[in-house]
């Protein structure tokens, strides 16, 4: 199937809305994130290493903010351990549907995945070994961030990871405007007109707000994760691994 191009913000808009992951969204979802979001791919096809690393049999693996569910076709290529399922979440009843769509059209199901429309915050997460918040947390409101981690940190098996991917914000002005800056080349060397850059930017601001990598650190050892390492960053995208 031809992946669309995404062009929703192409054209000048009389009124400006926040963004939100809608049929119009979901329709050139796979365009959008592949150009905007520097290793987008790169990281999807990582996190299924590390993910086939850190699996334990008998466990659930979470993707908490699935969209299209990338990530969990990811970690099914690799994941080898018996008795081992994966759990999707995401809160768009749009990207679920397709979702769903994209699953059942992978050739090699060898781990059962199953896709749940539902606020994440409110999902169980209990005998996990591997939860991914892939460019999710960032849509969270800042002062319910903690509390998802440490419900995840509580959810996970001793030796369990959380995959935490995020655009991020630097403290430096000199800094954080360098890696916009480069982020914004990125876009344009992609097909972006700096007319959609900038429309799209004002549809983010109030629901997408980025922290600095030293605040989601520090929030993870708050959890009680034992270590975290920055294991991929380009410009202003980073992932990390925290540890149980």
């Amino acid at each position: 199937m031809t992946k669309k191009t995404d062009a929703i913000y192409a054209a000048p808009l009389q009124e400006m809305i926040d963004f939100q992951f809608d049929e119009r969204v979901v329709a050139v979802f796979p365009d959008m994130i592949q150009r905007s979001v520097p290793g987008y791919g790169m990281i999807i096809s990582n996190i299924g290493i590390l993910a086939a690393k850190y699996a334990q049999a008998g466990s659930h693996c979470y993707d908490l903010g699935c969209s299209l569910g990338a990530v969990s076709l990811a970690m099914r290529q690799r994941i080898d351990q018996p008795d081992c399922d994966i759990i999707a979440v995401d809160n768009s009843p749009a990207m679920i549907e397709r979702g769903r769509e994209l699953l059942a059209r992978d050739l090699v199901p060898t781990v059962p995945v199953t896709m749940v429309c539902a606020d994440l915050q409110e999902v169980t997460i209990e005998n996990a070994s591997v939860v991914v918040l892939n460019f999710t947390l960032q849509f969270i409101p800042p002062a319910q961030r903690l509390a998802l981690i440490q419900r995840i940190y509580a959810g996970l098996r001793p030796g369990g990871i959380l995959i935490l991917s995020e655009k991020i914000a630097f403290s430096e002005p000199v800094r954080q405007h360098f890696h916009e800056e480069l982020h914004h080349d990125f876009k344009r060397a992609n097909g972006y007109s700096d007319l959609e850059i900038s429309q799209k930017r004002s549809a983010l601001e109030k629901v997408m707000i980025p922290e600095t990598l030293a605040c989601h650190q520090e929030r993870l050892q708050a959890a009680g994760f034992s270590s975290s390492d920055l294991w991929f960053q380009c410009f202003n995208f980073a992932s990390l691994v925290a540890v149980k």
